[in-house]
Order: structure tokens, then C-alpha cells, then sequence
């Protein structure tokens, strides 16, 4: 795969140990991981300068801004975007399923801890997912 045809990919995620967990194995399954984050406030500056064809983004962060919050921001000005939501928490699945702007998006959910080859497995379905609207 050379440098034009990899998925480049943004981070945004505030636990540093997995962060780079997620970067290191991702960079060694050939993606491009053009920009990674520990909050969400710059997460539309961040996809405007480098549009990634693909973001992870944790449900909680440190900053006024959780990962749905962020994902709804991304999807309303960029409505094709993919998106790999993830988080410790059960619980916040019904609130994710209860988004009506996600319906029909290329957007998954996924509960952490999150074995490494699902990660990847998750982020070759989301990109080839088509867009329903």
C-alpha cells in the first residue's frame, strides 16, 4: 500500500497509554495517523486541516465537549464522515441508539477494552460503508 492509498486517521482520545496503543498498532497495520488528540475543543480545526478519512473518538473527555457532542459537531457540517465512537461505558449505548443523526452514517460504537484486531476490523467496515440518506 503506498502513501496515497492509506486511510489516514485521526486520534482524539485522553488516556496517553492508549492513545499510543492505537497509533503504534495502527501505524504497523499500514494507516496514516495524521493527528492525534487528548480533547475534543480543536476536533473541527483538526478535520478541516488534515481531513482524515476516518476518526476515533473516545466518549469521555476531559473538556466540556464527550465524544458524542463531538461526533454530531463532525456530522452536521460533514455528513459522510466515519466515525469509530468508543467507550468504557455500557450504559451510553441507548443515548448513542437515540441519536437521530446517526442513523443511516458511517459511525459505529464499540465498548472498550477493545481487542486490537476489532479495532481494525471495525475500521475497514466503516470506511467501506456506504452513506443511506
Amino acid at each position: 500500500m503506498n502513501d496515497k492509498n492509506k486511510i489516514k486517521i485521526m486520534i482524539v482520545e485522553d488516556e496517553q497509554d492508549l492513545l499510543n496503543l492505537y497509533k503504534d498498532f495502527l501505524k504497523n497495520k499500514g494507516y496514516s495517523v495524521l493527528v492525534t488528540n487528548t480533547t475534543a475543543t480543536y476536533i473541527m480545526d483538526d478535520y478541516l486541516e488534515f481531513k482524515p478519512d476516518l476518526i476515533i473518538i473516545d466518549y469521555r473527555l476531559p473538556d466540556e465537549k464527550n465524544g458524542i457532542d463531538a461526533a454530531k459537531e463532525i456530522l452536521l457540517k460533514y455528513p459522510s464522515a466515519s466515525i469509530l465512537l468508543t467507550t468504557a461505558y455500557d450504559s451510553i449505548r441507548n443515548t448513542f441508539n437515540s441519536e437521530e443523526i446517526f442513523r443511516d452514517k458511517k459511525i459505529a460504537l464499540v465498548i472498550k477494552p477493545i481487542k486490537l484486531f476489532v479495532l481494525n476490523k471495525l475500521i475497514q467496515e466503516l470506511i467501506n460503508r456506504s452513506v443511506g440518506n
